[in-house]
């Protein structure tokens, strides 16, 4: 029998390893492990998965901790802070690994012969398990996040490529089943440059679902909800997805325009069946997207129909107790539009502000948008970092979209639509930093609309 241990599951520190199956865990852990930094360790949440093992960041040492990336997170079934267990693992040799796209059914991707060659590269001495999700380098094309499902392997079990192992990638996605990881789910690794925004939220959020009995043992009631107010293209959206599936709760999104009628109490009436719906789902999360559009001031308000509705959702929101395991969050770029009685605590008590990212944001946001791509070697991304001032979250990852399109034009004669794209083809295409530069010099970034100053660092020598 290994010997095994549990150790608390921490975010990966590198969006470069997104994907990759890597684990980092720190000397104390390794030594109880009997395992050393290349080794192949099973780690056991909700599900068995498999990783390398690394050394951790030196903040992580002796903190016993487990260093691991968002899509390895899913496939465990486990959230950031929860415990798994830890074993060491003897892969046995691949005989065969059958990959399937993690893209929506009905559609296919036509791969070339020979592609195959393309990815037992890209898994040379990766341990893989059926029934996971993972990135393969140099197979993301216009830096779209590119997963594939291991469907099978031959034998079963742990898994270890090899020279020897026979990759079959298949064009269609897997047919559902039992598994676990057939979906492309938003994750903390997803969110670049919002880190303290992120556990504000995780402390009003994942707390009051995960742990009640904090909130009971303190006699006070847990947070009803948080709002989160920004210029548009900040990431509220995205952060909400991703505190919705690392917490493991259902999310009821709803946009503010969807709700509306143009029956009487046609709109009250959509409001209680989301209510209703989380509720029956619970640990759920009611997200409110756009919600100015649906509890205006009701001083501002000119008709009888928004006044209600507000009622509506004050009340609901008032309805809500501590035993329900409902949160809301809401998501604005007009906070002052929004009814002041849903701003008191009881029911918003938490307001975040998702502003305009800084250089450092910047850099971790090309990180996020960049980490499948492949980059040329002359590509700065702090450089591109530097010169994005005004830039949302959004506006980068529209760079990094245009960027990727250049260098398809560039490659487009050798792309016949009406066969499977060569692996030459694939191989071959890299990101340039010109394509960057030419990205950026036509766009125009959304954040130089808002009030917003940032201070840049030029000297002299700039000039």
């Amino acid at each position: 029998m290994p010997r095994q241990m549990t150790l608390k599951v921490a975010m990966a520190k590198s969006q470069s390893e997104a994907g990759y199956g890597r684990a980092r865990i720190d000397a104390a852990a390794r030594a109880e492990l009997d395992t050393d930094v290349g080794d192949v360790i099973e780690i056991l949440g909700k599900r068995s998965v498999v990783a390398k093992v690394f050394k951790c960041p030196p903040e992580e040492e002796g903190q016993g901790t487990i260093c691991i990336d968002g899509l390895t997170r899913t496939d465990a079934g486990v959230s950031v802070d929860e415990n798994v267990v830890v074993r060491k693992c003897e892969p046995r040799p691949a005989v065969s690994v059958t990959l399937c796209p993690n893209i929506p059914e009905g559609k296919a991707i036509r791969f070339e012969k020979g592609i195959e060659n393309v990815f037992l590269k890209g898994l040379m001495g990766r341990p893989l398990v059926e029934d996971t999700n993972i990135i393969v380098p140099n197979v993301a094309l216009m830096g779209n996040r590119s997963t594939f499902c291991v469907a099978s392997t031959v034998p079963e079990g742990p898994v270890m490529v090899t020279a020897k192992t026979e990759i079959c990638v298949s064009g269609s996605p897997r047919k559902k089943s039992s598994g676990h990881a057939d979906r492309q789910r938003a994750t903390y690794d997803d969110v670049g440059g919002l880190s303290e925004e992120i556990r504000k939220i995780r402390e009003t959020v994942e707390l009051p679902l995960k742990h009640p009995e904090l909130f009971d043992r303190l006699g006070i009631e847990a947070p009803k909800g948080v709002l989160l107010y920004g210029p548009p293209g900040t990431g509220k959206t995205l952060i909400a997805e991703a505190v919705a599936n690392e917490s493991g709760a259902s999310l009821f999104s709803v946009r503010g325009p969807e709700i509306i009628s143009q029956y009487r109490g046609g709109s009250e009436e959509r409001l209680r069946d989301v209510f209703k719906a989380a509720a029956a789902k619970a640990p759920s999360i009611v997200f409110l997207d756009e919600i100015d559009s649906i509890a205006p001031n009701r001083d501002v308000a000119g008709g009888d129909a928004e006044r209600r509705v507000v009622a509506q959702l004050l009340t609901l929101m008032d309805g809500l107790g501590s035993s329900d395991d409902v949160i809301v969050i809401g998501a604005t770029n007009r906070e002052d539009a929004l009814d002041p009685a849903l701003r008191r605590p009881g029911r918003f008590d938490r307001e975040i502000e998702i502003g305009i990212p800084g250089r450092k944001a910047r850099r971790d946001i090309l990180d996020v948008h960049t980490k499948n791509m492949p980059l040329a070697d002359d590509v700065d991304l702090d450089r591109m970092a530097t010169v994005t001032q005004g830039f949302t979250g959004a506006d980068l990852a529209a760079l990094c979209r245009e960027a990727a399109m250049r260098c398809l034009g560039r490659r487009k004669g050798d792309i016949d639509p009406h066969l499977p794209i060569p692996s030459a083809v694939l191989e071959g295409m890299t990101v340039t930093m010109a394509d960057f530069g030419a990205a950026a010099a036509d766009m125009d970034p959304s954040g130089m609309r808002c009030v917003v100053a940032e201070i840049p660092k030029v000297t002299w020598d700039d000039i």
